[in-house]
């Protein structure tokens, strides 16, 4: 008899746990003494991130507007959920606005000065910082119009206005300021000289007439059939004109950025460059 009512008080007791567990909320299932999670790893992190969609901020040059322009059609339907953002000015005035804290991913330079600044105050991820296309100088007029032969001949007193981008903060105007004062022109032409916020406007002036002639880089030039090529700076009267692009330091999406700067120095990406006048850095 004993024995038959320890039998039947244990199961008494299975079936009582049975109705305890099942009236607990599911979160319990886990043992409280169960190992803690770990946080995922940076890579980890961004790994799960992959397929969240990402916008990237690129700060170029205004001389590539229209090949970054062609090129993000290509890499969006290359890398589906990135979206490309361009920023597109004087190179000076893109380096002041990541030094004051604008947002930026990739800074796209027409020179070498202003990314060294970056590089120098922090602001960029120096591994990520490559020297990748190069560019001439070239002296244009309208289209149509009586041609200049040279830089020198910009002197002659018939020629009264000619555009050029502002030294402070355009590289096309720092190339052309130093190849004037290489070429003994700086005096000469001081009283000529129409200042534009980048290279674009430069060149929209030549193309409306505002000015007889003006200094762009020869990229620029090509993409405009209102205006013509006299001639390229001459050979050693400025520096080398190089177009460095990096990841900056703040970029939100490092990754996605490095990605889209190693796509810059692929075979499609240099095709488009070559396309539009570039050489790119050997």
């Amino acid at each position: 008899m004993k024995k038959l009512f320890c039998m039947i008080l244990a199961a008494a007791m299975v079936l009582a746990a049975g109705c305890s567990s099942g009236s607990e909320p599911a979160s319990s299932a886990v043992p409280a003494s169960g190992p803690a999670l770990e946080p995922a790893s940076s890579e980890e992190a961004s790994e799960a991130a992959a397929g969240e969609p990402v916008e990237l901020m690129v700060s170029a040059a205004a001389s590539l507007t229209d090949c970054l322009t062609e090129m993000k059609a290509l890499y969006e339907a290359e890398n589906e959920g990135v979206t490309l953002t361009f920023n597109f000015g004087a190179s000076g005035a893109l380096q002041q606005q990541i030094e004051q804290g604008a947002p930026a991913d990739v800074f796209f330079s027409a020179g070498k000065k202003q990314m060294t600044a970056l590089s120098e105050a922090g602001l960029m991820n120096d591994a990520t910082v490559k020297d990748i296309l190069e560019n001439k100088v070239v002296l244009i007029v309208p289209a149509g119009g009586e041609k200049i032969e040279s830089f020198e001949a910009l002197a002659d007193t018939s020629i009264t206005q000619i555009g050029v981008g502002e030294p402070s903060s355009v590289p096309v105007g720092q190339y052309t300021e130093e190849a004037f004062a290489n070429l003994g022109l700086t005096d000469k032409l001081k009283d000529k000289l129409v200042f534009a916020k980048d290279v674009r406007e430069v060149l929209s002036w030549v193309e409306t007439q505002n000015v007889q002639a003006g200094i762009v880089y020869e990229t620029d030039a090509k993409i405009s059939d209102k205006v013509e090529i006299c001639c390229a700076a001459p050979e050693g009267s400025h520096k080398k004109v190089i177009y460095p692009v990096g990841v900056t330091r703040d970029s939100t999406a490092p990754d996605a950025a490095k990605a889209f700067v190693d796509y810059l120095f692929g075979d499609e990406a240099k095709d488009l460059f070559v396309k539009y006048g570039f050489s790119p850095v050997s």
